[in-house]
């Protein structure tokens, strides 16, 4: 018997994996069906944040119509019933999730907690006999130590799909892609947006897609440098105090969204090396310091990213099948959906060489040439070569593109391949016709 517990990507993933070359596998899931299987991804992360960005997309497509006077009314909604159904669709799916994973052969215990001792496992308080243990538990939102912070009115990833009145004043504490999404999401809502960064916001990100992403969060205030000392409030917030280029303020909020970040679900775990953030410790086989004990996504650590902790599953899963694999984490792909995807994938080096275009207009772009945003394309390449190093791209399918991009960047593909790509038109990607403009650069630049 293999024990896996967790039934997010992570843990699912291998346990199919198993299932499927006849191993006998036991899922333990210590939630329902359709609350915890498919882990965060489903129900508190990619999932939601789709769901509530198809809607701000059609509200603020349907502003640039009525701005243009084509159309006549921006359409209401029901913010309440967006939640709902936002619900309804999430358990539909884990519905679904669980079928797929009963179907492979798996057998998957829901309601109870797992625990791991060094090379024990239990399952309840039963002590379960296993081959091997997969350790996919995930994470949950980091909360700062701050002065009201539970309050009603404050918010996290996991608790805000009971939220059912939209806030008029909310304030998101946190910097990263979750801020920067879920301000873009509120913003087209009607709500209006702080973001209090306590660095920078969206920092590390290429420059020219960090300069989409703040176009597209127009109307969101956005501090960095600010530092949360405290909500305000006394049985709900009423506002947020920090402090910002060594001044305190205090700004007004019926709402604070916290995107601080992920903590490992880790503490049902002893007997192995752990990091200085619970992470369980883990070699490129996805290999505890405990033999036959393996962890992987979230649990594991950054970069908290769906499609690494499914493939990091599947690494696991190989090899306790005696198959050797490793986990490769260069070249990962990902994705901030705001108005487009603004997506990337590595990025140049000391010597690379950049070419940069504005997006074709195309299906999902073409009204937005009227207003100069029809997104980027972008790529760093190896000067002597032309070898791609890294990209950028903003756009309605960006997130695909990256994703395709960045398998073929493994492959070390070129500029030059892209000489013989014949493209499907209309299309927003404009990768291809950068790469081929590029090629041609460089060939004049090396005298070939």
């Amino acid at each position: 018997m293999i024990v896996v517990l967790g039934g997010g990507p992570a843990g699912r993933m291998a346990a199919i994996r198993l299932a499927s070359a006849k191993k006998p596998v036991t899922l333990v899931e210590p939630k329902g069906v359709s609350q915890g299987i498919g882990g965060q991804c489903l129900h508190f992360g990619c999932m939601p944040v789709c769901a509530l960005n198809d809607i701000a997309r059609m509200i603020g497509q349907a502003r640039r119509f009525r701005e243009r006077g084509m159309t006549d009314a921006v359409p209401s909604f029901n913010f309440a019933k967006v939640m709902e159904e936002t619900l309804a669709v999430q358990q539909k799916i884990a519905g679904i999730l669980d079928h797929e994973t009963r179907e492979a052969g798996v057998n998957v215990v829901y309601g109870k907690a797992g625990r791991v001792d060094g090379r024990r496992v239990f399952v309840g308080d039963e002590e379960i006999e296993a081959e091997a243990i997969i350790i996919a538990t995930g994470s949950r939102p980091n909360i700062p130590k701050s002065p009201g912070i539970n309050l009603t009115g404050v918010w996290t990833p996991h608790t805000l799909w009971g939220l059912r009145e939209l806030p008029e004043n909310l304030v998101i504490v946190g910097g990263s892609v979750m801020a920067a999404e879920f301000a873009y999401i509120f913003a087209a809502f009607g709500s209006h947006v702080t973001v209090l960064a306590r660095s920078g916001f969206l920092k590390g990100l290429d420059k020219h897609l960090r300069a989409i992403a703040i176009k597209e969060l127009e109307g969101v205030d956005i501090r960095e440098g600010a530092a949360v000392s405290g909500i305000e409030g006394t049985d709900r917030v009423t506002g947020v105090r920090f402090t910002a280029g060594g001044n305190e303020e205090i700004i007004g909020a019926d709402a604070v969204f916290l995107a601080a970040g992920l903590v490992p679900n880790s503490e049902m775990v002893t007997g192995m090396e752990k990091g200085r953030g619970g992470e369980i410790v883990v070699d490129d086989r996805m290999q505890t310091s405990v033999s036959g004990v393996y962890a992987c996504g979230d649990v594991a650590g950054a970069p908290y990213l769906t499609p690494v902790a499914r493939h990091e599953g599947i690494v696991a899963a190989d090899n306790i099948l005696g198959i050797e694999r490793h986990m490769d984490y260069s070249r990962i792909p990902q994705a901030i959906y705001l108005a487009h995807d603004l997506a990337f994938c590595g990025n140049g080096g000391e010597g690379s060489a950049s070419f940069a275009l504005p997006g074709p207009a195309g299906p999902g772009t073409y009204w937005s040439v009227p207003y100069g945003d029809t997104g980027l394309a972008k790529i760093f390449a190896d000067p002597a070569t032309g070898e791609i190093e890294g990209m950028c791209v903003a756009g309605p399918a960006g997130g695909v593109i990256a994703g395709y991009l960045a398998f073929l960047m493994r492959r070390h593909i070129t500029v030059h391949d892209f000489e013989e790509f014949i493209e499907v038109h209309p299309s927003t990607d404009g990768v291809y016709g950068l790469a081929k403009y590029a090629s041609e650069l460089l060939r004049k630049r090396n005298g070939s």
